[in-house]
């Protein structure tokens, strides 16, 4: 679980933003996939979050601004962090990519970071900066986490 550290791009403001994004969405990934499904589902804090759970998490985060605020289209994206015992790292992933996919998808014809969303009054360049701060904080947690369950560090 190596970091790849972030991206060393040169560009204009969107492929900065996303630049970053997928850098943060590779590191996300890393942080989770070679755990134990068991391990990766179990809570490392009182409040009950898990490696998975954060998974979970960010799969909804990655469309909630993006296809359902700034879009419009439903339905409403989970953002809970409950995890089942039919949930495995795999699963959890491959769900977390699909998503990170999606985004991929619907941005490529998104050109005008200025343009405001149908159900926000948020622009997509904020909704680009806050995804990147969201996805950041999470990475974080999910560093503490795996510091926890092995002792494995890096950003």
């Amino acid at each position: 679980m190596t970091d790849q550290g972030p991206p060393a791009i040169v560009a204009g403001e969107k492929e900065t933003l996303l630049g970053f994004l997928r850098y943060l969405r590779e590191a996300i990934i890393r942080k989770v996939e070679d755990l134990p499904d068991d391990v990766a589902r179990a809570p490392g804090v009182p409040s009950g979050t898990s490696p998975l759970g954060v998974i979970k998490h960010l799969t909804g985060a990655e469309l909630v601004w993006l296809e359902w605020a700034f879009l419009g289209r439903d339905p409403f994206p989970e953002l809970g962090m409950e995890v089942s015992e039919s949930d495995t790292v795999e699963s959890c992933v491959a769900a977390f990519r699909a998503a990170s996919a999606r985004s991929e998808e619907l941005l490529a014809d998104l050109t005008d970071l200025d343009a405001v969303s149908v159900r926000e009054d948020r622009t997509l360049r904020w909704i680009l900066v806050h995804t990147v701060e969201e996805f950041s904080r999470h990475a974080g947690h999910l560093d503490i986490l795996r510091e926890q369950i092995d002792g494995r560090i890096g950003r």
